[in-house]
C-alpha cells in the first residue's frame, strides 16, 4: 500500500471526481457535484437499487424523471445471470438497460459473505417463496486470502469471487465507479475476526486497484470501502488505510451496530477522521436509506446512499409519508384504508398522488397483487426520497441545514421545509 497523498491527486486520471460547493458550519454537511464519466451528480444525493440491472417495476426514464441520476448495480447478482460477458457484448449496463447516467457497482463482497452469515435474505436472493429449491440455495465453501469460493443461489454450481474477478466484472459493466471487494462481517463477530477480515479487506483494495490500474477503463472511478465493525480504533485504522491508497472515493461498509444511535456513532467516528485524512473526496454510505438515517448521514458528511428501503417497502404496499412517530410510512393494505378517498400524500407531486389514484383504489390494487399498484407506491416512495434529498441540499446551499432537518425530523413534508426558509 502507498503511503499518505495529497488528497486532491486522484489515482485513476486526471480530472477531480468531486467538488465541494458549500460546507455547512455546524455540521459536516456538504453540498457537492461528482464528476463522472456518464455525467454529473449533485450531492448529497440517494441512489435506488437496480440490482438486476432494473429499478424493480419501473423504467429508467421513470426513475430520471423524478430527479435520480444515478442508480446502483449489482454485481453479485449480474455476474451469475446474465454474465459479465453477454453485457460486455450488449454495449455494458447502460446500454443494456438504457440507462445513459451514471451507474455505481457493489463488488458482490456484501451478498457473498451474507451467505455465510446467517443467509442471503430472501429479497436479496429474489426467491419467490416455499418452490425455491434447497439445491439452488447459496452458500460459502471457503474464504480463501484469493477470494470466496461459493455456490450458486441459481445452480447450485460452485463459483469463486475475488478482488481481481470482481473488478473484472464490473470493468465488464462499464460502470461509473466500482467497489472494490472487502469482506463484510455482521454485528456479531469477534473483535479478532473483525481486525484480520479488516487487515484482508485492506490487502484486497490493493489487489482491486492494482488490477484496474492495468487493465480498468478508462474513466471507471474505484471506490475503498472502510471496515472495522463498532470498534473506534479499528475504523480509525481503516479510514486511514483507505484513504492513504490510490482509491478515488471512500464508502463506509461493514457491520454499523445493532441500532441507530451505534451505527450513527460509528458513521461519526469515520467521516471525523475522513475531515481529517480524505476531507475532499466523495464519501458513500452502503445499504443505508431510512429517511431519519438520511438526514443524520447528511448531517456527518455522507455524500450517497444506497438501500433498497424505497423500492422494496413500494413492492410490500408500505407508502412512506411525514410521520416520523411511524418510521415515515404507512401500511395501504390495511382494511382503514378500503374507502379513503385521499392520495397518498396531500400536495405531493409524484405520479401517483398527482394523478388522483386514492388510497382506497392503491388498497384494492394491492390486495388483488396488481402488479400497477406496486408500480405506483414504488413511484412515490422514489418521489418521497427525492425531495427529502433536494431538500437537504437546498438546506445545505442557503445555510438552513439545522433547521430544514429539524423540521424534516419533525414531519414536515418533503418541500415544504425549504419553501418555508427560502
Amino acid at each position: 500500500m502507498q503511503g499518505p497523498r495529497g488528497d486532491d491527486a486522484c489515482c485513476t486520471s486526471v480530472a477531480p471526481v468531486f467538488t465541494v460547493r458549500v460546507r455547512d458550519r455546524g455540521s459536516r454537511a456538504r453540498a457537492g457535484t461528482l464528476h463522472l464519466a456518464h455525467g454529473e451528480v449533485a450531492t448529497p444525493a440517494f441512489v435506488p437499487l437496480a440490482t438486476r440491472g432494473a429499478v424493480k417495476t419501473l423504467e429508467p426514464r421513470d426513475v430520471a424523471g423524478l430527479g435520480y441520476e444515478m442508480v446502483l448495480g449489482n454485481t453479485f447478482h449480474l455476474m451469475l445471470a446474465p454474465g459479465p460477458e453477454l453485457i460486455a457484448e450488449l454495449g455494458g449496463l447502460h446500454e443494456m438497460m438504457r440507462w445513459p447516467a451514471p451507474i455505481i457497482t457493489d463488488s458482490g463482497g456484501f451478498q457473498v459473505f451474507s451467505m455465510g452469515h446467517g443467509g442471503v435474505a430472501d429479497e436479496i436472493k429474489g426467491r419467490r417463496g416455499p418452490q425455491a429449491s434447497a439445491d439452488s440455495s447459496g452458500s460459502i465453501l471457503a474464504v480463501e486470502e484469493q477470494g470466496v469460493r461459493f455456490r450458486s443461489y441459481l445452480d447450485g454450481g460452485e463459483r469463486f469471487l475475488g478482488p481481481e474477478t470482481s473488478m473484472a466484472v464490473q470493468a465488464a459493466l462499464s460502470s461509473d465507479i466500482a467497489l472494490v471487494l472487502d469482506e463484510c462481517t455482521p454485528f456479531h463477530v469477534t473483535r479478532d475476526y473483525t481486525a484480520r477480515s479488516m487487515e484482508r479487506t485492506h490487502r484486497w483494495l490493493t489487489r482491486c486497484l492494482d488490477w484496474h490500474e492495468r487493465e480498468g477503463p478508462a474513466g471507471q472511478r474505484v471506490y475503498g470501502i472502510v471496515q472495522g465493525g463498532i470498534e473506534p480504533d479499528l475504523r480509525a485504522a481503516s479510514t486511514q488505510e483507505v484513504a492513504a491508497s490510490r482509491c478515488d472515493g471512500i464508502a463506509i461498509g461493514g457491520s454499523l451496530g445493532q441500532d441507530k444511535p451505534q451505527m450513527r456513532a460509528v458513521v461519526d467516528w469515520t467521516t471525523a477522521e475522513l475531515e481529517r485524512v480524505a476531507p475532499s473526496r466523495p464519501r458513500h454510505l452502503l445499504g443505508i436509506g431510512e429517511i431519519d438515517d438520511l438526514i443524520e448521514g447528511v448531517r456527518r458528511g455522507i455524500d450517497t446512499f444506497d438501500c433498497a428501503m424505497p423500492t422494496r417497502l413500494g413492492r410490500h404496499g408500505m407508502a412512506l409519508v411525514p410521520d416520523p412517530g411511524r418510521r415515515w410510512r404507512i401500511d395501504l393494505h390495511k382494511p382503514r384504508f378500503r374507502r379513503d378517498r385521499e392520495p397518498i400524500m396531500a400536495a405531493c407531486r409524484c405520479p401517483a398522488c398527482a394523478q388522483g389514484f386514492s388510497r382506497a383504489y392503491l388498497h384494492y390494487l394491492l390486495r388483488a397483487r396488481e402488479l400497477t399498484g406496486l408500480r405506483l407506491v414504488t413511484l412515490h416512495n422514489l418521489s418521497f426520497v427525492a425531495r427529502v434529498m433536494s431538500d437537504l441540499r437546498a438546506a445545505i446551499e442557503r445555510e438552513r441545514f439545522d433547521e430544514v432537518a429539524a423540521q424534516l425530523h419533525a414531519g414536515a413534508a418533503p418541500g415544504a421545509a425549504t419553501r418555508s426558509t427560502s
